[in-house]
């Protein structure tokens, strides 16, 4: 039997307190457990890139982690990006117009680390964009429209008033 820990932690905004597996990734506890999909298990080693979340704001591979490593953490996930009216954010409208997913698998790896790119810097040049994304494999766009669309949400979000909010909202409302 399997040793079993009480953790507390935030996802999307809203707290979790569960009970879980010492063995358990984080990316199974997320799937499973909380039912959020959208983070994707590619290749479990931490190469691709598709499980990748935001733990306290910074990218980390959720397959590589362990879900009692995350107690006390604040998670966002892809599905924490969207508006609190589950409208597209900013950066995710931009991957839309932008065509900058195909099949579907790598992009909630790239819209989460894109987003932590975005919070460090609103006027990122295309190099650091390519830079940011380079533990993110993508096999059908070629990368050049994910960069496009990378830049077209900074200069979106360097329009508004509050870009914070507008790149991860629903880990910034605290929800219960």
């Amino acid at each position: 039997m399997q040793e079993e820990i009480q953790i507390h932690l935030s996802v999307n905004g809203k707290t979790h307190d569960c009970k879980v597996s010492t063995r358990k990734s984080l990316a199974d506890f997320l799937r499973q457990d909380l039912k959020l999909t959208g983070t994707h298990v590619g290749c479990e080693h931490g190469v691709c890139g598709a499980c990748t979340v935001l733990v306290n704001h910074q990218t980390a591979r959720s397959c590589l982690m362990l879900a009692v490593q995350a107690d006390q953490c604040e998670i966002t996930t892809v599905e924490g990006l969207t508006n609190e009216d589950h409208t597209l954010s900013v950066l995710q409208q931009a991957f839309k117009e932008s065509h900058a997913l195909q099949c579907g698998f790598c992009t909630p790896g790239m819209l989460t680390t894109l987003t932590e790119l975005l919070s460090e810097n609103l006027n990122p040049s295309e190099d650091q964009v390519r830079e940011a994304i380079t533990g993110n494999l993508c096999r059908c766009t070629g990368y050049q429209p994910i960069i496009k669309a990378g830049l077209l949400a900074a200069e979106r979000l360097r329009a508004l008033e509050n870009p914070a909010r507008a790149l991860a909202p629903q880990s910034s409302q605290g929800q219960s």
